[in-house]
């Protein structure tokens, strides 16, 4: 099968398209023709040796296609499936996946907007477990309309949560939708916060990592009413909370939401496409920030036409 790697640590141009053999799903687990798989920081940081520092490696933690092939004691799916979840081996850009966690993918939804879904979904739920969100609580979220943050918005909103969320002017209108409201970053926002919610703020999600968790300690009046996903040395800094992955995965989020979407109760993130041979491209425009919407690769059978990535 063909999957994207790498053999040396580096910029973009250290991916390759290599030929690898096929892997096989275990007890529990599932295998699926990809069809699409997201793309997210992580990948870059181990493409640039910040993380892992083996080679070669694989890249690709979240994808979406059809099951071909199942596990032992694998029974709640069945083969011709469309479903979307992790794969936790770090192989997801390849033609082929092992999923551990995964979840039906709603007949509303492309293969690219479920690609897109179970890394902001889990750890979003993650977080607002970890603050213990319930109904009632002002819930201030930082960072609020990028994927992880209009995530938590829509679940906390969900919770019975008062959500303000703080976010360019321009997507003002997006968190009013999604049942928050909205404050504008930059000088004078924890006054606008504190003039919206003179009671005070109950908790705080940081997924902004732009360095305010001294004023949000400040609205909160503690560092344990508040969890960051973005500043670890902020967090470290100040005692409060940095969100790991091994602190506990919220992997019931991958079902719920799936549930969710197909009710009508939640709405994917934007998605900004590339089909697979184009990877490095995806990695320039994210390491720039330049991504209109969560990055996802295409990845079609071989022969099959490619008619929908952007061909930037």
């Amino acid at each position: 099968m063909k999957a994207l790697r790498f053999s040396a640590f580096g910029g973009p141009e250290v991916l390759e398209i290599a030929e690898l053999a096929e892997p096989h799903p275990g007890p529990g687990q599932l295998r699926i023709a990809v069809r699409a798989a997201g793309v997210n920081a992580s990948d870059w940081k181990k493409r640039q040796g910040l993380m892992d520092q083996q080679l070669p490696q694989t890249l690709g933690y979240e994808a979406a296609g059809i099951v071909d092939e199942l596990g032992a004691g694998v029974s709640d799916v069945a083969l011709g499936d469309r479903v979307f979840g992790f794969c936790l081996d770090g192989a997801a850009q390849a033609e082929l996946a092992v999923l551990t966690h995964y979840a039906p993918i709603p007949a509303t939804l492309e293969f690219a907007e479920a690609a897109a879904l179970p890394a902001a979904i889990e750890t979003a739920a993650r977080a607002l477990d970890q603050l213990g969100v319930a109904a009632g609580d002002t819930l201030l979220i930082n960072g609020a309309s990028g994927n992880i943050g209009a995530a938590a918005v829509q679940l906390a909103v969900a919770r019975g949560a008062r959500v303000i969320g703080s976010a360019s002017p321009a997507k003002h209108a997006l968190l009013h939708a999604m049942g928050a409201e909205a404050v504008a970053y930059g000088a004078g926002m924890m006054g606008r916060i504190r003039a919206l919610a003179p009671a005070g703020i109950d908790l705080a999600l940081d997924v902004a990592g732009n360095g305010i968790l001294p004023e949000l300690i400040g609205l909160t009046g503690s560092p344990q009413h508040i969890v960051t996903v973005a500043d670890v040395d902020g967090a470290a800094q100040h005692g409060v909370r940095f969100s790991r992955g091994d602190d506990g995965r919220a992997l019931y989020a991958l079902s719920q939401i799936s549930a969710r979407i197909a009710a009508g109760r939640f709405t994917p993130p934007a998605v900004q496409t590339f089909p697979l041979s184009r990877a490095a491209a995806a990695h320039c425009v994210g390491e720039a920030g330049r991504a209109t919407g969560k990055l996802v690769l295409l990845i079609h059978p071989p022969g099959a036409p490619n008619r929908h990535a952007q061909d930037e």
